[in-house]
């Protein structure tokens, strides 16, 4: 299993060392600058990454087993909030679906690498529902979804549970190698954009919001070089 890694939705302040020399080059002080900033950094929680989540397996190669914990930790969702451990079955010719706790992925799907990510991405989104979706939740994302049902009694495109599955898998990791990206408002997942997604369950569930990313550059550039007396 991967590291846990935290998220803080604090930003790290940069000021300027009280020991910097006025008329000192300014190559030295942004290097001072970065020297700081490192040793901050150092004693930070790690702020970028989401945590992969808590599962086992059962089956797989080492290779697919690696690709299951890519396709997880490479989501800025904080799958962790799943209880688990959640059994993640990979065995050949099975259809990829999920149960509360249990993942069945197809190893051929799991083999094509990152183009298999979102799928494991979508299925570990159920295992979201499941676990930490309450019928008030559910009902909210329903009206915003617009599907004719939640989970049964629709046809497949029309279950909300597999927009919602889709867009915990599109909204925290558009890539162009994620195969679950909408090509449409009407495609599943289509129905918001990312970020409306992500304002929308941060409100539902607060623990799922994601962090700002870390501004350095901004944080940098904006430090003026102190003028001599």
């Amino acid at each position: 299993m991967p590291a846990v890694r935290d998220r803080d939705s604090r930003y790290l302040r940069l000021c300027v060392p009280a020991g910097l020399r006025i008329g000192e080059d300014r190559d030295s002080v942004f290097k001072r600058l970065l020297i700081v900033l490192a040793a901050a950094l150092a004693l930070a929680p790690a702020t970028a990454f989401a945590k992969g989540g808590n599962y086992v397996f059962d089956g797989g190669s080492r290779a697919e087993r690696a690709q299951v914990v890519s396709a997880l930790d490479v989501s800025s969702f904080d799958f962790s909030l799943v209880p688990g451990p959640v059994t993640i079955h990979i065995a050949p010719g099975v259809d990829a679906h999920s149960t509360p706790g249990q993942i069945w992925l197809d190893g051929r799907l799991v083999d094509a690498g990152r183009l298999a990510w979102g799928v494991v991405q979508h299925e570990y989104g159920h295992q979201v529902d499941f676990s930490l979706l309450d019928d008030a939740d559910r009902s909210a994302l329903h009206a915003a979804l617009g599907g004719a049902a939640w989970c049964s009694g629709a046809p497949h495109a029309l279950l909300d549970c597999e927009r919602f599955a889709d867009l915990v898998s599109w909204a925290y990791w558009t890539s162009p190698d994620n195969v679950l990206k909408p090509v449409g408002a009407s495609d599943e997942g289509g129905q918001l954009s990312a970020a409306a997604f992500r304002a929308l369950l941060a409100r539902l569930l607060p623990a799922t919001a994601v962090a700002p990313p870390l501004r350095l550059t901004a944080a940098i550039s904006s430090w003026t070089r102190p003028r001599k007396g």
